[in-house]
């Protein structure tokens, strides 16, 4: 008897009263706050100012939203328009079904209106998010365990995850290729942040590291997976996908060392603004307070001076009246 080291939740939504928590849902949420929480750390690091991130994350997550899943739809398309389907289920991404190639892909063009309209680089952004994506990943992935999705082939290693049936999928154990995905996901954005610190890569290199390690690693947990897939000379569609993002990313990385080596000095115009008005501001005060010094000074060296000029006064009395008396004693001489 196989043993299940791994055991799936027997349903992925808790009711609370008349509203419905979902386990899919959470996971995403989660992972949107550490990647907004995290990049915003490493944006202000590379001399960014407080919030930005999350002021761009309210463009670039809702089209990524949107993007992952269209392209989940788009690429598999029978589970929701073909015959004795319905298609209103596309619409229900709750349910699970999130396309990440789509959702980087729409997702940076949200991110780019976003930058665009602060006057930021978007490169500049991608890097510092970048480590954060991948944590996001790691911790979305376990959406899939709460819905007992995108498993792997059946096996009987102690990791094994345990399936229950349904409509769509047979009772048993099978590779938690969702654990893989998101152990990996965590060992790329680790890698990033070291690569980063070791390197100092700029205009978009952390980001497309990121992304070639983050294909290298699901073209194999992709080969693993057992659900429908469209084949492509024998490949599943993901497979190819994930090689050739990964050979797109490389070769930004050796062009983009080559024409623009090192990093971004200034990733946020308006914090280099502020931070030259603020030592502006600094000057001021230190020239106003040397003033209010020099201001301060002045009486007591007219004090003084008057100091002196009194004695000087006193002392010449003193000599008119020595004086004086030399006379009148010469006079009573005579």
């Amino acid at each position: 008897m196989d043993l299940a080291y791994i055991p799936s939740p027997s349903t992925g939504v808790i009711n609370l009263g008349p509203i419905p928590l979902r386990g899919y849902a959470f996971c995403i949420i989660i992972g949107v706050f550490v990647a907004v929480w995290y990049g915003n750390k490493r944006w202000i690091a590379r001399g960014g100012t407080a919030g930005t991130v999350a002021d761009i994350a309210v463009w670039a997550v809702p089209f990524g939203l949107v993007g992952g899943r269209l392209y989940h739809v788009i690429t598999d398309y029978q589970l929701y328009f073909s015959e004795g389907e319905n298609w209103v289920d596309a619409f229900k991404i709750w349910e699970g079904g999130l396309g990440i190639w789509g959702a980087i892909a729409l997702g940076a063009v949200g991110a780019w209106i976003g930058c665009r309209r602060r006057g930021i680089p978007l490169p500049a952004y991608a890097d510092a998010i970048a480590p954060g994506i991948a944590f996001a990943q790691a911790i979305g992935r376990w959406g899939n365990w709460f819905n007992q999705e995108l498993y792997g082939k059946p096996t009987d290693l102690p990791w094994a995850l345990e399936i229950s049936e349904s409509a769509n999928r047979e009772a048993g154990t099978y590779h938690p290729t969702f654990l893989y995905e998101s152990l990996w996901c965590i060992g790329v954005a680790l890698l990033v942040i070291w690569a980063d610190r070791r390197f100092k890569l700029g205009h978009g290199r952390a980001f497309a590291l990121y992304v070639a390690a983050y294909c290298a690693g699901r073209a194999w947990i992709e080969y693993m997976r057992v659900d429908e897939a469209h084949h492509v000379l024998g490949l599943r569609l993901n497979v190819w996908t994930a090689i050739i993002v990964f050979v797109l990313a490389v070769v930004y990385i050796v062009i983009s060392a080559r024409i623009r080596p090192g990093r971004e000095e200034i990733v946020e115009p308006k914090a280099e603004k502020s931070e030259k008005a603020a030592k502006a501001v600094e000057a001021d005060e230190a020239d106003a307070a040397a003033t209010a010094d020099d201001a301060d000074a002045e009486p007591e060296d007219a004090a003084a001076d008057e100091d002196a000029d009194s004695d000087k006064d006193a002392a010449s009395d003193k000599d008119a009246e020595h004086g004086a008396d030399n006379g009148a004693g010469s006079a009573a001489k005579s």
